[in-house]
């Protein structure tokens, strides 16, 4: 029994020293037993995504362990940063979580939410430390008058918190919130008498300014519960109907939804606001299958050549599945209750990929064309001339799959 006792304490201490090794020395190596609970105990998880038998992935190692030791030195503070690592063959449910496709992989965790797009700066410990450092800024401007909200660009989306101090609790949150929607929204702070007109004494208030003048929309919830926080900012500082430019395309495609774009004349902003109201009303409930889009029919030329289309024909409305380009054949009619959804319904069942290869499904074709039956039998409709629909032009503005080592290794 005292032998057993003492097998079992060699063995707690032998684990006990490998975690402290893993945690003292280079990258933290992240698996099921432990990956939740780092991701949900820190501001920012830097995580490499990586396989052994990936030449890039052994390149990258060493860099990757002395980036753990410098930003570790650099942010000594517990909770802030944590540089990982995961392997994707021992770890495949977590690599399949967030759709790990080549190795190596490198994203940025924040307050346990991915970052849109992956890291694809340059590869050195310098690099990476330099990339924390600037992910760890105060993503808070704090105002000095309310004057200074008279300021405010009217292009940007704005959320604005009045505290008493910033060691009040409901201000840790709003930071927290703030660190997830920098690259969405500016945050703007105030506190104490500079702001106390603002707010009743001892409470905190929390607004929203959209990038259009109108009055403030107010936080009606718990500024102490982060989740309710979070998501009443994220609905407004990422808005159901965005625009789609060269600067934030691959960003967007990263998402891995479909698009549905209203090409337009840059200069009319009329359909962009019947776009949007169009769906607002009608399709918001779609919003975790789709992105909904505004493009510049000018600046976006190509993706109409692919459709058959020209300036000339602008407006009107598309899908992008990343496969191919399907347009809407009416844009009239797509302001007709139901239509623009009974579109999206199509794209989802796979009709519309159906038809553009077999032409009209017969329940939809008024007349079907019959040909001869030459042995006197009963005709049959006859099959409509298969065809290719155009190719998605957006997926070559996404991130090259054949960057790093991809997937599947007999590929390599």
């Amino acid at each position: 029994m005292l032998k057993l006792r003492t097998s079992q304490l060699v063995l707690s201490l032998h684990v006990l020293v490998l975690q402290i090794f893993r945690i003292e020395g280079g990258a933290l190596q992240l698996d099921n037993s432990n990956f939740d609970q780092i991701i949900g105990n820190n501001e920012l998880v830097f995580i490499n995504f990586y396989a052994d038998w990936c030449r890039f992935s052994n390149i990258l190692a060493p860099t990757w362990d002395e980036t753990a030791d410098k930003v570790k030195e650099a942010f000594p503070d517990e909770g802030r940063v944590v540089i990982g690592k995961v392997d994707c063959d021992a770890q495949s449910s977590i690599a399949s979580r967030f759709h790990i496709t080549k190795y190596p992989t490198l994203k940025l965790l924040r307050n346990g939410q991915a970052s849109k797009r992956e890291y694809r700066g340059q590869r050195s410990a310098e690099a990476f430390a330099s990339f924390i450092k600037e992910q760890l800024k105060d993503p808070i401007k704090e105002i000095q008058s309310l004057n200074e909200l008279n300021d405010i660009e009217e292009t940007k989306r704005t959320v604005i918190g009045y505290f008493e101090n910033k060691d009040v609790p409901e201000y840790e949150v709003f930071r927290k919130v703030a660190t997830n929607l920098k690259e969405d929204c500016q945050f703007l702070a105030g506190f104490g008498e500079t702001v106390r007109s603002m707010h009743p004494p001892s409470e905190s208030i929390v607004a929203f300014k959209a990038a259009v003048a109108r009055e403030d929309d107010a936080f009606t919830g718990s500024i102490m519960s982060y989740d309710e926080l979070s998501i009443w900012a994220t609905e407004r500082c990422i808005p159901l109907v965005r625009e789609i430019t060269f600067q934030n395309a691959e960003e967007l495609t990263e998402e891995g939804l479909p698009f549905l774009i209203l090409f337009h004349a840059p200069d009319d902003t009329e359909s962009m606001k019947r776009y949007t109201a169009l769906v607002q009303e009608e399709l918001a409930d779609q919003k975790q299958n789709v992105n909904f889009l505004t493009a510049d029919g000018v600046q976006f030329a190509h993706p109409l050549h692919h459709l058959g289309k020209s300036k000339n024909d602008l407006p009107l409305i598309a899908i992008d599945s990343f496969r191919h380009m399907y347009l809407f054949p009416d844009y009239n009619q797509a302001y007709l209750p139901g239509k623009l959804k009974a579109f999206l319904a199509d794209l989802y069942s796979g009709k519309l990929h159906r038809e553009f290869h077999y032409g009209p499904d017969p329940e939809t074709t008024e007349e079907p064309q019959q040909i001869e039956d030459k042995s006197g039998g009963t005709a049959v409709p006859k099959k409509e001339k298969a065809t290719t629909p155009p190719e998605s032009t957006f997926k070559k503005l996404a991130p090259s799959k054949n960057r790093y080592t991809l997937l599947d290794k007999d590929e390599l």
